[in-house]
């Protein structure tokens, strides 16, 4: 792929805006779930519109990886609701049923999710993995399905790999082929967890360079990374959990050069020079 990683964050999100009234594509209301004692989500509401790309930043075990899979119904909430595309997640609309296992298979194909360790079928090729979902979950027809996978695969820079095994892929590549997987399925909204985090450094940057090129395409996604630099780029909006809550969102300027509250501050100090942790945080440079 030949894609920039110098392309302002202004230039990917101005296609945003335009789409800011529209209808939600995610909307979480009141969000909560404990494992045993342990309360992982608190309360969490969060809306995301067509053509966003929303990083959820904050330290590990905030519950970010939880919220994301509650939104596709991989962990159920204890309480609080999940609407893709206006359409309620887990439970039947106006009742408190739960879906069936193919009423809920339904409602995820219009999610996409691309997680931490791949998840890929060993036994398939990587043409094979990514024409799965499409064939059997959609039941569309198979030279269709073939065609739009080598498109995809061609797309993450795959051509040459198709006929490959995942034992015989990088890290990187494995990712790649997850992003075509989530793809194929034509989703309204694709879901990141920490899709880099289990790769080598050397691999990192071939995977962020097709999420920035997903994100000047104005595909609607919610991340979650360590990627600092990554989400400064390339979101539109940066939302900041800590202890399972939503402590700020805001804009990534603001959020990178202004945070508002300790704890974010806190956070972003892990990442920022000696010499910046000791600024005001008011963006102004700091005195020679």
């Amino acid at each position: 792929m030949n894609i920039s990683n110098d392309v302002p964050s202004a230039i990917i999100r101005a296609a945003v805006m335009e789409h800011a009234d529209a209808q939600p594509v995610l909307r979480l209301n009141g969000i909560s779930k404990s494992f045993g004692e342990n309360h992982v989500l608190r309360d969490v509401s969060l809306t995301v519109h067509k053509g966003e790309t929303v990083c959820l930043l904050g330290p590990s075990g905030c519950g970010k990886s939880t919220l994301l899979r509650c939104v596709n119904w991989l962990e159920v909430p204890d309480a609080g609701t999940v609407h893709v595309s206006s359409q309620r997640m887990g439970v039947r609309e106006g009742s408190s049923i739960k879906m069936s296992d193919a009423e809920l298979a339904r409602s995820r194909a219009r999610i996409g999710m691309v997680f931490q360790h791949f998840a890929l079928w060993p036994h398939l090729t990587v043409l094979q993995n990514v024409m799965e979902a499409p064939l059997h979950v959609l039941g569309r027809p198979r030279e269709e399905v073939r065609e739009e996978a080598r498109r995809l695969l061609e797309r993450v820079g795959l051509a040459g790999k198709m006929d490959a095994f995942p034992s015989r892929l990088s890290g990187g590549q494995k990712q790649r082929v997850g992003i075509a997987r989530a793809l194929a399925m034509k989703p309204d909204i694709l879901l990141f967890d920490e899709p880099t985090s289990a790769l080598d450094p050397m691999l990192v940057g071939e995977v962020l360079n097709v999420m920035r090129s997903l994100a000047q395409e104005g595909a609607t996604m919610v991340i979650v990374t360590h990627e600092m630099e990554f989400a400064r780029q390339v979101a539109s909006r940066v939302v900041f959990m800590d202890a399972g809550e939503v402590i700020e969102s805001a804009p990534p300027e603001r959020f990178f050069s202004a945070p508002q509250t300790p704890r974010a501050r806190q956070f972003l100090a892990r990442f920022r020079s000696p010499r910046e942790a000791l600024g005001d945080w008011s963006g102004a440079p700091m005195p020679a």
